[in-house]
């Protein structure tokens, strides 16, 4: 059981993490960090919606982790929201590093 777990959370992060690379390439040219702050919060709803369903319905455990843990794990990113932030303080100012955190 457990490894059904492992290989639904590998297989999601997967996924999660090829969808937000494929959004960071369409929104690049834009030269503001709008692709993470649509995975983020795309992500974070998909997340909250889920545990919602979640709750209510009778699913295996390893299609909670997997997507749960897993796609919205990968798709969702707190390191390039740290990197993003420090690239505004330093090409911008800190006030559009300040906005974008917020």
């Amino acid at each position: 059981m457990i490894y059904k777990n492992i290989a639904a959370i590998a297989a999601g992060g997967a996924i999660g993490a090829i969808f937000r690379y494929l959004i960071n390439l369409q929104l690049l040219s834009t030269g503001l960090p709008t692709g993470t702050v649509i995975e983020n919060l795309t992500g974070s709803l998909m997340l909250g919606v889920a545990t919602g369903w979640m709750l209510h319905s009778n699913t295996r455990e390893w299609i909670n982790k997997g997507l749960g843990v897993g796609f919205c794990g990968g798709f969702t990113t707190m390191s390039t929201l740290a990197s993003d932030s420090f690239v505004l303080g330093s090409q911008f100012s800190f006030m559009a590093s300040v906005i974008y955190l917020t």
